[in-house]
């Protein structure tokens, strides 16, 4: 099988630049392109994917450009709001996109172990997510945070937007049945930090996961883009693509 051939948008920033490393070692894939913020979109015609680890209000651009020439999309950054999200959505019926927070093998076994705890032990546990980050990142919750919030209300049959409290201050009274709490952490060159918290009387549980580099988010990201090679036009994630659905 032919090389896949792929486009780093978003190439100078620290994802980029392990994406870059990634592929350079890779049998697999080709380099077929770089784009940062303002440079032309005139690569994605030759290649077959963009890798986009730009940031959030650059990544419509690219996927605007992947529609019109039905290439793949691998989404990589967070914190997009709802109408661009809603963007990503109508993108993925016309093309492959996956779209997910976090691209390590070890955090989407994070996520897959969440889902099954907060089954198992049920809403006496109290839940909370914790993340922590370097002093650079932008946006907060992190998008890995904001999944592991996602999946624990889903779970527990709760809403994001009304039931996840964003840390604590003050005098907010005692902690409710049906609250998930999500804390956000910055400082140093924290590369990614997530623990789940699960708390009852007597006992608690903490799942937790630590990157020490960006090379666990870039390999992932490069398999999901294999993977989508084969797959019809759709939504996404790192769940699909290891097969844990």
């Amino acid at each position: 099988m032919n090389k896949l051939k792929v486009v780093i948008y978003g190439s100078k920033g620290r994802m980029g630049k392990a994406l870059l490393e990634a592929i350079a070692t890779s049998d697999d894939l080709e380099l077929a392109g770089t784009i940062d913020e303002d440079e032309p979109l005139d690569s994605i015609a030759s290649a077959d994917a963009v890798i986009d680890f730009s940031h959030a209000e650059a990544t419509e651009r690219a996927l605007d450009q992947c529609v019109k020439l039905g290439k793949i999309i691998v989404i990589g950054t967070t914190g997009h709001n709802n109408k661009l999200r809603s963007r990503i959505f109508e993108a993925a019926k016309s093309i492959p996109v996956i779209f997910s927070p976090n691209y390590s093998v070890g955090v989407n076994t994070l996520f897959w172990l969440t889902n099954k705890a907060a089954e198992i032990l049920g809403p006496d546990y109290d839940a909370e997510v914790i993340e922590v980050h370097h002093r650079l990142k932008k946006d907060a919750p992190s998008g890995t945070a904001r999944k592991l919030a996602e999946i624990l209300a889903e779970v527990r049959n709760l809403d994001y937007d009304n039931d996840v409290l964003h840390g604590r201050h003050g005098m907010p009274g005692a902690r409710t049945r049906d609250e998930i709490g999500v804390h956000a952490v910055r400082g140093g060159d924290v590369v990614g930090d997530h623990t789940v918290l699960l708390a009852a009387p007597g006992d608690r549980i903490e799942l937790i996961h630590r990157a020490s580099s960006r090379e666990t988010f870039a390999r992932g990201a490069l398999r999901a883009a294999l993977w989508a090679r084969d797959q019809a036009p759709g939504l996404y994630d790192m769940q699909d693509v290891l097969g844990l659905r």
